[in-house]
């Protein structure tokens, strides 16, 4: 006979398990109402005998998961004591973004922490970064933002990295967390762990304008999209510290404080139609360029002194120059897929072109292992080793106007002689019942045209003037399609069209 008891006051853990026919449910009244994992956090109100069912916010390299069905307060709580017993941290530092859910899942992370005898530094609401920032500036064993990043409103998930601000393992570390999470039946620590408030933001805002030689930036006007997300309040204090070097920058901001309800929509700024606001801001305003954050702000993007739109892709061509001037015969980290424009300019430039999975956990091992001084995705994550080889949404957006300053050539003549030598579609997102056999269905079709197929990370096929990169997302149902051409805009339109209809069949 299996057993399993919660508390009757929340009903919330009963649902995130399915339970075996033979199990016996023994219901257990508290004293005072508890929320979340509370109920399984005293005494020894746990699971016995009988396996939780799986934990499907468990990504390739992240926790995400749709709110109430993948994610809830109690396995927030399960997730906090199994990294506590798997990992043993001493302390950990949280985070969380400005979605209406992630105070209480980080709430219920505190609970299973300090349970399990782990101190907590509590940086409040924050970006990503800043949790990667502390976790090091800090000297903790562990970090964790609570966030979705770009996903929809019901979604909610975790970030999770090691000391030293390093991801933990997707396929050992962060598996052995979620076995853990399953099974349950975790005994409180003789010893509760303490919290404490902590804000490093003015550190970290210091070590992100060491990035850029400010005496350089020239008199620049650049429109900030916060996106309602976490981006804004990071911004006001880096911006305060910039003034106090007298750097010469106009800052015009849009969706600027943090809101839960996102009025203007999730910021995703990725989306088309999320783009059009930013664009047309540039404009009104004469800008430089300008900049919109996704809503942790890992991902950084922009538009040109016209209000155009620019793919990271070319994004990452620029960066990784700037890299390599700084840094002769570099390392260099890119995804695959797109990747012509990158090789090209590495190449030109004297560094040495790497190429990783796509995924921040994937990237920033091959950094390590590669000592790359930059490493970029076209999808606009960008990492540095200066920042714990960790990915930087702040850190870009400085860059890119020290280069604008310093060339004297606006961001869309830097990047127009690019867009025409490796023309790209962007990626297009497609739901498909079935993946695999879509993925199949093009190989199939387009073999026999290709001079070279890659499966390093999905499938790429490289058909000379074109190619094309077909890969199932690491956190979302969808299959994302990139292709980019030699020099041959109609080609690209030619195959994408192509392409869909296979994928579509």
């Amino acid at each position: 006979m299996n057993y399993f008891c919660f508390n009757c006051q929340s009903d919330a853990g009963a649902a995130a398990f399915k339970l075996p026919s033979n199990t016996k449910i023994v219901i257990a009244s508290a004293p005072t109402p508890v929320r979340g994992g509370a109920g399984m956090a005293r005494g020894k109100r746990w699971l016995k005998g009988a396996q939780m069912s799986a934990l499907t916010c468990f990504k390739s390299y992240d926790i995400r998961g749709k709110l109430g069905v993948e994610l809830n307060e109690d396995i927030a709580y399960r997730i906090a004591a199994a990294c506590a017993e798997v990992r043993s941290p001493k302390t950990v530092v949280l985070g969380c973004d400005s979605r209406a859910s992630s105070p209480g899942l980080k709430a219920a992370l505190v609970r299973g922490f300090t349970d399990m005898g782990v101190d907590v530094l509590d940086i409040g609401m924050c970006g990503t970064e800043e949790v990667y920032f502390a976790t090091t500036h800090l000297g903790a064993d562990l970090g964790i933002e609570v966030t979705a990043s770009h996903n929809p409103i019901d979604y909610n998930g975790m970030k999770v990295v090691g000391p030293g601000s390093r991801p933990l393992d997707p396929t050992t570390e962060m598996e052995a967390i979620r076995l853990r999470a399953e099974a349950g039946a975790f005994t409180p620590h003789v010893r509760k762990g303490e919290v404490k408030s902590v804000d490093p933001r003015a550190d970290f805002a210091s070590r992100v304008l060491s990035f850029v030689n400010t005496p350089s930036l020239k008199p620049l006007k650049i429109i900030v999209n916060a996106g309602n997300g976490t981006a804004g309040p990071t911004f006001d204090a880096i911006h305060e510290q910039l003034k106090s070097t007298q750097a010469p920058l106009e800052f015009v901001t849009m969706d600027h404080n943090p809101d839960s309800d996102f009025p203007n929509g999730i910021p995703n700024p990725l989306l088309s139609e999320n783009q059009p606001r930013t664009a047309a801001a540039v404009r009104a305003h004469s800008a430089d360029f300008g900049v919109a954050w996704d809503g942790d702000f890992d991902r950084c993007f922009f538009f040109d002194q016209n209000g155009q739109f620019v793919d990271g892709y070319y994004i990452v061509g620029l960066l990784a120059r700037q890299a390599i001037a700084a840094n002769p015969g570099a390392s260099i980290i890119h995804d695959p897929r797109l990747v012509w424009d990158t090789r090209e300019i590495v190449a030109e430039a004297g560094g040495v072109a790497v190429q990783s999975r796509v995924g921040h956990a994937f990237i920033k091992r091959v950094m390590r292992e590669t000592n790359a001084v930059y490493g970029g995705e076209m999808s606009a994550h960008h990492y540095f080793r200066d920042f714990m080889y960790c990915d930087s949404g702040m850190i870009p957006w400085l860059l890119i106007a020290e280069l604008v300053s310093t060339t004297g050539t606006p961001l869309g003549d830097l990047v127009k002689a690019r867009q025409a030598r490796f023309p790209a579609s962007g990626e297009i997102n497609f739901t498909i019942a079935d993946p695999a056999k879509a993925l199949l269905t093009v190989e199939a079709t387009l073999a026999g045209e290709a001079i070279e197929i890659s499966y390093a990370d999905g499938l790429s096929m490289d058909f000379g003037q074109w190619r094309l990169s077909l890969r199932r997302s690491g956190t979302e149902p969808l299959v994302r399609l990139n292709i980019e051409s030699r020099g041959d805009a109609a080609l690209v339109r030619q195959q994408l069209s192509r392409v869909k209809s296979l994928l579509m069949e």
